[in-house]
């Protein structure tokens, strides 16, 4: 049966209140305040609506504006529940407060109750507000502005050095850049170009390597880091985009979904284009939101470029 609580239920109401907080705690680095909740029920048999069901249920709701109503509280005790007295506790809260006036009910709920999220949502509850916790460590970090260095090279499937060189040296005037080049190689099937202008903006890298695989019968890859945070590269065949990859697709700002996963790597175009094991292609060449949920930017650059056979010794991974 449901009834509203008197003075003479405050041990029973307090009871159920305390059992209600040891099973759903709060979040760890709130403070806890039990005490005033328990000193508050005093005032709310008075003044607000305690509903009890039997000695086995309790709602507690307050009015909170003109329209506005809040339900404080409502718990069943385990052995209890599976018998619609939740919703019957609930049902009557919106009873008494519409009588007052009210029409509309909120609730609060821990993201990380998600049975209780369910059970709301049945009864007509939806999402108002979302309340959201960082440790500060960890934001300072994320927010923090990047900084390292930025670089990047080509690398061209060939073992003909000779015709690599040829080639750039056509190609890089009509970039309009130039300084500093140099083409080393063959290591495992790949000549390495780097131009220190070039290096230092990823556009150029990347224009250079499509430019390239025009004249160039094999696959040209670009690949490097911006700010010492982005790790990036493309894959190109014939003057073809075949494989485009951005370690944290949204670096450089909000892009719609479909351009998100675009940006995820494709280990079976990987694969056949350089050889690479494509298990270890998905393992390595992740994304995520945020640089600080992934290896340091170096470090995973350096693990792609092995995946995909590139030797850079000691030339290419530092600014």
């Amino acid at each position: 049966m449901i009834r509203q609580a008197t003075p003479d239920d405050l041990p029973l109401v307090r009871e159920l209140w305390l059992a209600f907080e040891a099973e759903i705690p709060d979040a760890p680095w709130r403070d806890s305040d039990s005490d005033e909740d328990v000193a508050a029920l005093d005032r709310a048999v008075r003044d607000d609506v305690v509903l009890l069901a039997d000695d086995v249920g309790l709602a507690v709701a307050s009015r909170k504006g003109e329209r506005l109503g809040f339900l404080d509280i409502v718990y069943v005790k385990p052995e209890a529940r599976g018998n619609g007295i939740a919703s019957e506790l609930v049902r009557a809260v919106a009873s008494r407060l519409r009588e007052i006036g009210l029409d509309t009910l909120e609730l609060e709920v821990l993201a990380s109750n998600a049975a209780a999220q369910r059970v709301y949502e049945r009864w007509g509850f939806a999402p108002v507000e979302l309340t959201l916790a960082a440790p500060l460590d960890a934001l300072e970090q994320r927010l923090a502005a990047p900084s390292g260095p930025t670089f990047g090279s080509v690398h061209v499937q060939t073992d003909d050095t000779g015709a690599v060189e040829a080639a750039v040296h056509k190609v890089l005037p009509r970039l309009g850049q130039s300084q500093g080049t140099s083409v080393t190689g063959p290591r495992n099937g790949w000549v390495a170009v780097h131009d220190e202008l070039c290096d230092r903006n990823p556009e150029l890298v990347r224009a250079l390597a499509k430019e390239l695989s025009y004249t160039m019968p094999g696959v040209t890859l670009a690949i490097g880091v911006e700010m010492g945070a982005l790790v990036w590269y493309s894959l190109y065949e014939r003057g073809s985009d075949v494989d485009m990859y951005a370690s944290v697709p949204e670096f450089h700002g909000e892009l719609p979904p479909g351009d998100v996963i675009a940006l995820g790597s494709n280990p079976t175009v990987v694969a056949r284009l350089t050889g690479a094991d494509p298990h270890q292609v998905r393992d390595v060449a992740r994304t995520a939101a945020s640089p600080a949920d992934l290896p340091p930017a170096l470090e995973l650059v350096e693990a792609i470029a092995a995946v995909m056979g590139i030797e850079e010794a000691g030339h290419g991974w530092t600014a």
